[in-house]
């Protein structure tokens, strides 16, 4: 299957990332905001990353007018009826999902793939809230969605063989690096990622060294481009802790439990980047 028109519903920093990476693969794209304003900052948001990749030289100034000129946005979900393919990228939260996927189903016209980006809920719950439970699977993007390499392909059991084929397709089309995965909680990233940053912060919690050291330790000794604490918080605390909890809610693995010290933090609003702090200060 070849995607003509692709629905991305979500204008945060990954369905905003989804967008261009579907453009540049030659993709119309619709992107659906909650809100005028942040459609618009969207919009402008694609435009400077595509002003910097020319800066850098890695498109043409033609490449990135193309590109930008292939992505619309709109606050109506009536505006995804025609695509050929939607991907959902909204909160982490399977109430709002399974309502939205309701929505979706009603919507897009009925030969269309919906496909979620969620990072570690379950698939199937989603795609039994559409008529069209063979036509819904994952699609798990990494951020930042242009640089990343990796998508995950999560299969959940009601989903066929031309569904899983076709987005697979369409990651490699988009220059991605598709990999099949089981819909389980955490899929295979998360559920080997997560339990290492949530042992990271025991660490801390116990004492056995600062932040900073443990993020040299583990760049220096293991070679990984970002310690634990810093990758935390460019993932989003209250994200860390949302993944945990559902990877404890499916495994009851002990090391799936959130350390109290990340419950706390998430409390007094200390997110990460995106809240100015986390375990590191951003707000100079």
């Amino acid at each position: 299957m070849n995607f003509q028109k692709v629905g991305v519903l979500g204008s945060g920093i990954m369905g905003s990332g989804i967008a261009e990476v579907a453009a540049a693969a030659g993709s119309l794209v619709v992107v659906r905001s909650r809100s005028r304003a942040t459609a618009d900052a969207m919009l402008a948001g694609l435009e400077t990353s595509l002003a910097k990749q020319v800066e850098k030289e890695k498109r043409t100034s033609k490449e990135a007018d193309a590109i930008r000129s292939r992505v619309t946005a709109t606050t109506s979900l009536a505006d995804l009826a025609d695509c050929d393919f939607v991907i959902e990228s909204v909160v982490e939260e399977i109430s709002v999902k399974r309502a939205i996927f309701n929505e979706l189903d009603r919507v897009v016209q009925h030969g269309a793939i919906l496909a979620t980006n969620t990072s570690t809920l379950s698939v199937i719950e989603l795609a039994m809230e559409t008529s069209r439970p063979e036509r819904v699977c994952g699609v798990h993007f990494f951020n930042p969605a242009p640089a990343m390499s990796l998508v995950e392909i999560v299969r959940p059991l009601c989903a066929s063989d031309e569904t899983i084929d076709a987005v697979t397709a369409f990651a490699q089309a988009c220059g991605k690096e598709p990999v099949i995965v089981k819909d389980q909680a955490g899929f295979v990233v998360n559920a080997l990622l997560f339990p290492y940053l949530n042992n990271a912060v025991r660490l801390l919690e116990q004492g056995v060294a600062t932040k900073e050291g443990i993020d040299v330790a583990m760049k220096g000794g293991c070679g990984f481009p970002m310690g634990p604490f810093a990758l935390l918080d460019l993932v989003g605390l209250d994200t860390a802790l949302a993944i945990l909890e559902a990877l404890y809610a499916e495994f009851a693995d002990p090391n799936f439990a959130p350390v109290p010290l990340l419950r706390r933090m998430v409390s007094a609003g200390q997110l990460g980047r995106k809240s100015g702090r986390g375990f590191y200060d951003y707000r100079r």
